[in-house]
């Protein structure tokens, strides 16, 4: 039995309110492929979104605010 034989199978025995988040989920991952996301078995670059790259030359940047204005104060 091929893959997608064994997905219809699992689906019909679905109750039909689950079908339809089946088939809600497949139209998601189309939408995923139709603009451009990553493939199955593809590696998503995180490098571009990583905190070192964000934070790149900000250790260099006036702060106005020092350590003893981030510690919390008890009354």
């Amino acid at each position: 039995m091929s893959l997608p034989e064994k997905i219809i199978t699992h689906i019909q025995n679905l109750p039909e309110a689950l079908q339809a988040e089946v088939l809600d989920f497949v139209e998601y991952l189309e939408s995923k492929i139709n603009k451009g996301g990553k493939h199955e078995g593809e590696e998503p670059d995180w490098s571009a979104l990583s905190l070192p790259s964000a934070m790149r030359d900000m250790e260099d940047e006036y702060s106005p605010y020092s350590l003893s204005d981030l510690k919390e104060r008890y009354t």
